[in-house]
C-alpha cells in the first residue's frame, strides 16, 4: 500500500507540474495540457489504426529484443570460456554501446530493408548489455561448487540448473531489464527516421510535420506507457520461466 500510495503522490505531482507549465506558456501548440493529451489518446484507443500501429511496432521491438537476448547469452556462454575470444570480441562491444543509436539506424537504412531496420537496432541495443553482464554472471560461478556438483556425481545438466543458472540468473535479470527499455526507444526512433508504415514512429513523425502536439504527446505517453507494460510482462514471464525449472 505504501508503495501504491508513493505512486500516486509522484504521478500526481508531475501531472500538477505539467498542468503549471501549460498555464504559465499558455499555448497549445508548445505544451498542450494533461487532460487534452489524455482525452486523445483515449481517442486513440478506440481507432482500429492506434492498435495496428501498437502492434506492428511490438512485433518489431520483441523480435530484436528476443534475438538480441539469444545471441548475448550464446555469445557471453562462448567468451566466458575463452578468455582469447573475450579479448578478440572485447573491441566490438565498446564500440556498439559508444556508437549513437543514430549512426546504427542510417547504417542499417543502406543495408536492409526498411522493415527490418526497427528490428536490427533493437537487436544491437540489447546486445552489448546481455553479453557482458551475463558473461560476468558465468565468470562470477563459485568453481568450487562445480568441482563439488561433480564429485556427487551430478550430471551437466543438473549442475547448469542447479548452481550456473542461480548464479547467472541476478546479473541476466538486471541486464534484461535494461535492455527492454533500451530496445523498445531504438525501435521507436528507428520507426522515425525510416517512416515503417503502420507503426508508432511514423505517427509519431507525422504528428511533428502537421504540428499536431497535442497528438504527439500522446504517442509519446503510449509509448512510456508500452515501455513500462513491456518491461513488467518479459521480467514477469522471465521470473516464472526461472521458477518452472528451478
Amino acid at each position: 500500500m505504501k508503495k501504491i500510495f508513493s505512486g500516486i503522490v509522484s504521478a500526481a505531482f508531475w501531472l500538477l507540474l505539467w498542468e503549471i507549465i501549460h498555464l504559465i506558456v499558455d499555448q497549445s501548440i508548445l505544451v498542450p495540457s494533461p487532460l487534452s493529451v489524455f482525452e486523445r489518446l483515449l481517442e486513440f484507443c478506440l481507432e482500429k489504426e492506434f492498435w495496428l500501429a501498437v502492434g506492428s511496432s511490438l512485433f518489431r521491438v520483441i523480435s530484436g529484443l528476443f534475438i538480441g537476448t539469444i545471441l548475448g547469452a550464446v555469445l557471453a556462454a562462448i567468451t566466458a570460456e575463452n578468455s582469447f575470444l573475450r579479448t578478440l570480441f572485447a573491441p566490438a562491444l565498446h564500440i556498439i554501446k559508444s556508437t549513437p543509436v543514430a549512426s546504427f539506424i542510417i547504417l542499417a537504412i543502406l543495408w536492409l530493408s526498411i522493415e527490418k531496420v526497427p528490428v536490427f537496432t533493437s537487436l544491437l541495443m540489447v546486445l552489448p548489455s546481455i553479453w557482458a553482464n551475463t558473461e560476468k554472471g558465468i565468470l562470477s560461478v563459485d568453481r568450487d561448487l562445480l568441482q563439488m556438483g561433480k564429485a556427487f556425481g551430478l550430471s551437466k545438466k543438473e549442475i547448469f540448473l542447479r548452481i550456473t543458472i542461480p548464479a547467472v540468473k541476478p546479473f541476466f535479470t538486471a541486464a534484461l531489464k535494461s535492455a527492454v527499455g533500451m530496445a523498445w526507444k531504438a525501435g521507436i526512433a528507428a520507426e522515425v527516421i525510416c517512416q515503417n508504415g503502420i507503426s508508432i514512429g511514423s505517427a509519431l513523425h507525422d504528428s511533428k510535420i502537421y504540428f499536431e502536439t497535442v497528438d504527439t504527446f500522446a504517442w509519446t505517453a503510449a509509448i512510456v506507457i508500452l515501455s513500462v507494460l513491456l518491461e513488467k510482462f518479459i521480467l514477469t514471464v522471465t521470473v516464472k520461466g526461472e521458477k518452472r525449472h528451478a
